[in-house]
């Protein structure tokens, strides 16, 4: 191994390193998991180890990683990669996502997040022919590198302007390596939504005399299903932003992706007046603490009484 190698893995290694404060707010389901995501949605994780606390702190959000959902795309259409998913993964071959990893472009069963805090968020109204164009986009990327320099230049970007002068933050067409086979996960993700002009977070200008086109009235039903989607025309012109400069947190803002509650909700079954709460500890009497105090601890002290107004 040459001295890059050795101190790419270094790195890789280092941010990969769990972090021990990983706090669950919630628990997820995986049979509801694996019954309600469909293919193209996207995961949104909240990971578990450095290179997650360094997007998590930069974003300002909690998603720190995103993964797309294809099902069982991979061993439907055969080959040698399906084969080692089925023999690695046996059923959970029929749950897959791809991502892009520290160590690369790989394939994952969905379970593999089942115990972290996670997001399914959808494409609105995506239509089939994009989505295979998407499915097939990702597939071919399994493999790739993971592009470490793109990391660098987002966090160079998205650190505080009061900590990293002006000069060195400046508007970036793109960030990364430019391999076009080196990637992070929201860059992976990024590329083959542009590819099907499907947005994520554009940029919309509103250039003046911008002639907007009389919105036409909503087809019916059954003339959905027969002759597709006919939206009503959108102001402004649409700017794609560079898929490196996409972060996990985009596809959660976006208000071109649904929220899917798949833990609860998703099944229509949920009545909030059916929840069993535990009862609230009683009141402590006057001059009582309502809880044992640590060892150690001081007493309150107590309060002093108002004084009674001059007569």
């Amino acid at each position: 191994m040459d001295l890059r190698g050795w101190l790419t893995q270094k790195i890789i290694e280092f941010l990969t390193e769990p972090v021990h404060h990983y706090e669950r707010r919630g628990w997820n389901d995986p049979h509801a998991l694996r019954q309600h995501i469909r293919k193209g949605d996207v995961l949104l994780v909240e990971g578990d180890n450095r290179v997650s606390a360094i997007i998590k702190y930069l974003t300002q959000s909690s998603w720190s990683h995103a993964a797309l959902y294809i099902g069982d795309e991979l061993v439907r259409r055969g080959g040698p990669d399906a084969e080692r998913a089925r023999e690695q993964f046996g059923e959970d071959a029929e749950h897959l996502l791809v991502e892009a990893l520290p160590e690369g472009v790989v394939a994952s069963p969905v379970t593999k997040y089942i115990d972290y805090n996670v997001r399914i968020v959808r494409p609105h109204r995506l239509r089939p022919e994009d989505l295979k164009v998407i499915l097939d986009d990702t597939l071919a990327a399994l493999g790739w590198r993971y592009d470490l320099r793109n990391i660098l230049d987002l966090a160079r970007y998205l650190f505080p302007v009061r900590i990293i002068p002006d000069r060195f933050r400046r508007t970036a067409l793109h960030f990364g390596s430019a391999m076009p086979t080196e990637v992070i996960c929201s860059s992976l993700l990024g590329r083959t939504f542009h590819k099907v002009k499907f947005p994520i977070l554009p940029q919309i200008e509103f250039p003046e005399g911008f002639d907007q086109a009389e919105p036409r009235k909503p087809r019916g039903k059954l003339l959905r299903r027969v002759f597709g989607y006919e939206s009503a025309s959108y102001t402004g012109l649409f700017h794609m932003r560079h898929p490196t400069l996409l972060t996990p947190r985009d596809f959660d803002l976006s208000p071109y992706f649904e929220i899917v509650k798949f833990n609860v909700i998703a099944d229509g079954g949920f009545d909030y007046q059916r929840i069993q709460w535990a009862k609230e500890p009683e009141p402590a009497p006057d001059g009582e603490e309502p809880y044992e105090r640590p060892y150690g601890a001081r007493p309150p002290k107590p309060r002093l009484e108002d004084p009674s107004p001059p007569a």
